[in-house]
């Protein structure tokens, strides 16, 4: 295992820009050595930015995946973490069946919309 890993190393292993990584060292989430303007991660940091991205991957604001790291450092540790990761999954399903569902209702009312102007381009006797 590596000691250190360069910005630009994971930049390009992770397809993100400096701008990122940055960002999210001013969050608080990744905190790299630094020697002079130079950062330096350790793999834990290159463990991190993989669950942060993650996170985002999956929706999670970055309050929430601050949140979810935080029970990891602090009481209750892991298993606190993992219940709580288990809540905001079910969250974030939940929040994606109800946006499907919204989804399927428009659809809905766009056939519907569509059939009604067919309909009516047919009585007035106008190719669609």
């Amino acid at each position: 295992m590596r000691e250190y890993y360069t910005i630009t190393e994971l930049t390009r292993e992770f397809e993100v820009s400096t701008r990122t990584l940055r960002f999210y060292e001013d969050e608080g989430l990744i905190q790299p050595l630094r020697r002079g303007r130079t950062r330096l991660f350790r793999p834990a940091d290159r463990h991190l930015l993989k669950q942060i991205l993650r996170g985002k991957r999956l929706g999670f604001s970055i309050a929430e995946i601050r949140e979810i790291i935080q029970m990891y450092k602090e009481p209750p540790g892991e298993a606190g973490q993992l219940r709580l990761l288990i809540k905001r999954v079910e969250e974030k399903r939940e929040d994606l069946r109800q946006k499907r569902r919204d989804i399927e209702e428009t659809l809905g009312e766009l056939n519907h919309v569509e059939e009604t102007c067919v309909g009516r381009m047919a009585e007035l006797r106008v190719n669609t």
